[in-house]
């Protein structure tokens, strides 16, 4: 799709869903908040954070925790989409603990100076496939996947088609802030086709395709989902080879 057409139909669908919340109505300072109302561990390295900068919706703090936590000091294969300041890859390396092997890739060149500081950052788009397949190749495969990146819909949509088939099996694939695909400044609208949100309500159609679809029920077939899993602008698909479907009484009927 071109930029002149994206363009065009950015402004159709702010036309069509009016007027989206501005970002400025959901930013505050630190004095605002009141700490002991997010609690966990990721909280706790988010508020003690005198490193590089860390931006982070604060409602994902205890999601981290409960989505993550049974990594901690396990050697898990980390992919972040997004460096920004090199901030999160700092949090992600005390959340994990020096176990895990941490990657971030940015299309800043700028990102490259917190190379080998947290973890490894590498330079391409999230968009760009073959440049996220060599990167998870250097890390030895990946376990989990955090986009955290443009919040571009086509962006988001590319890097899902590019890595969640190279996760692996009982891994997680993450996208982070899925309110932009309501914000048609990101391509986004209410029910827009293509959008994060809707391409992973097409998902949930997938797994299930054996019951509507004759002739699919075989684990080549059924999609490596385990489950899908949506909070506020977060969703977690979870990948796991699957069985067949199929129901049996025990004991058997006499």
């Amino acid at each position: 799709m071109t930029d002149t057409i994206t363009k065009l139909n950015n402004k159709l669908w702010r036309i069509k869903g009016g007027t989206p919340t501005p970002f400025s109505d959901f930013t505050l300072s630190l004095e605002q908040i009141d700490k002991t109302k997010y609690p966990g561990r990721c909280a706790d390295i988010f508020f003690g954070n005198d490193k590089e900068g860390v931006f982070k919706w604060l409602h994902y703090l205890p999601i981290y925790d409960r989505i993550f936590g049974k990594y901690v000091d396990q050697p898990i294969r980390f992919l972040e989409i997004g460096v920004f300041r090199g901030g999160s890859l700092n949090l992600w390396r005390e959340f994990f603990g020096p176990a895990a092997t941490i990657y971030g890739v940015d299309i800043d060149p700028a990102c490259a100076a917190f190379d080998g500081i947290s973890g490894q950052v590498r330079i391409g788009s999230q968009d760009d496939p073959e440049f996220l397949r060599r990167v998870v190749e250097e890390m030895g495969g990946v376990d989990v996947v955090l986009d955290d990146g443009s919040h571009v819909s086509s962006h988001q949509r590319a890097s899902f088609e590019a890595l969640f088939p190279l996760v692996s099996d009982g891994g997680l694939y993450v996208i982070e802030d899925l309110h932009t695909a309501y914000w048609p400044s990101y391509e986004g609208g209410l029910g827009r086709p293509g959008t994060g949100i809707e391409i992973l309500k097409d998902q949930v159609d997938a797994m299930h395709q054996h019951y509507y679809t004759q002739g699919v029920n075989t684990s080549e077939n059924i999609p490596q989902i385990e489950s899908i899993q949506f909070f506020d602008s977060i969703a977690v698909v979870e990948k796991r080879t699957q069985l067949p479907r199929g129901c049996v009484m025990v004991p058997a009927p006499k």
